[in-house]
């Protein structure tokens, strides 16, 4: 097995379908990530780079988050419309809390550094969960936060009266479901992938109008506003594609040069689209490599790295369970 597969109780009672991704049995995670993925989808789509992460010591706890992919569906393995996109940035960031509660009381009991990392929708997720007002305590155990692609603006926003429209549509119909169209070749330039993306069944394209206004509006509020509220001593890293047509590389730029983080680095990838972890030659080993490295250098001082840290990773054969 590549992973343990778990479904545990979260916040408003709800059953999330969770993963948790482990270095061998031998070697005792050097650190451990809480992963938050993007709209409408799932965390089996990033099972390539968890491995990649367990192979160099690195433990994982991935879960789908509230109103997608099997957390959507229930146990049974139907999708229950009642669940399906319906979610809430409010929502969202307690989950969070909970997963970061869970890894505290579990993978890292014994002091291992814990980092979240998000990507896309999952990334604004993570640096809203940081500027948060007033501070939660979890933000002051994190090693670091990783946002990979982060959704603060979308390369081609919505203008703001049509924000607006929708944030006023949100508050009478919340859970009304609303198609959101993608195309599928501005993922990455590995084609397969994409189709593979077109025709998964637990990705449906659309959403609640509550999540999407929530998804935009905190986006919005991260670069003029809550920016300032980034912990000086908490370390960040954005990975971001150059020619990623989905969210705006110019956005993530502008809100690293904002906020008042000691140790802020942004690492763009050259004509990099969205999904940086599927592109081919080599873009995704290098994606992958970065994070590490980045962790690596992040560690408490009482970790030792010596026995992991030098060895580039290559691309595993992924779980029959995919």
């Amino acid at each position: 097995m590549a992973y343990t597969e778990s479904w545990l109780t979260g916040p408003s009672s709800t059953s999330f379908y969770t993963r948790t991704y482990l270095p061998s049995s031998e070697v005792k995670p050097k650190a451990a990530v809480v992963f938050v993925h993007g709209f409408a989808e799932h965390i089996a789509r990033y099972e390539v780079i968890f491995l990649m992460y367990a192979a160099r010591g690195i433990a994982v706890f991935a879960y789908d988050q509230r109103g997608f992919g099997k957390t959507a569906m229930g146990k049974e393995g139907k999708l229950q419309s009642k669940l399906y996109g319906r979610t809430s940035g409010e929502e969202q960031a307690k989950d969070i809390e909970w997963a970061l509660a869970h890894v505290k009381s579990g993978l890292a009991k014994d002091g291992v550094p814990v980092f979240l990392m998000g990507h896309s929708m999952g990334g604004g997720l993570v640096l809203s969960f940081a500027t948060h007002q007033p501070p939660r305590s979890a933000v002051r155990d994190l090693a670091g936060v990783i946002a990979s692609s982060p959704m603060i603006l979308q390369t081609n926003p919505a203008a703001r009266p049509v924000v607006w429209l929708g944030g006023m549509a949100s508050m009478i119909l919340p859970n009304q479901l609303i198609p959101v169209p993608l195309d599928i070749n501005d993922l990455s330039h590995d084609k397969e992938r994409n189709q593979q993306y077109a025709e998964d069944p637990m990705i449906r394209g659309e959403s609640s109008l509550k999540a999407i206004s929530d998804m935009l509006g905190g986006g919005r509020k991260l670069l003029e506003h809550n920016h300032q509220f980034w912990p000086s001593t908490l370390p960040v890293v954005f990975l971001h594609g150059d020619a990623d047509q989905i969210t705006s590389v110019a956005a993530t730029e502008a809100f690293c040069e904002k906020i008042p983080a000691a140790d802020k680095r942004v690492h763009k990838f050259a004509n990099g689209f969205h999904e940086l972890m599927n592109e081919p030659e080599g873009v995704k080993e290098d994606f992958t490599n970065r994070v590490i490295e980045w962790i690596e250098e992040h560690l408490s001082t009482a970790v030792s790295t010596t026995d992991t840290a030098a060895q580039p990773v290559s691309t595993p054969t992924p779980s029959s369970k995919l």
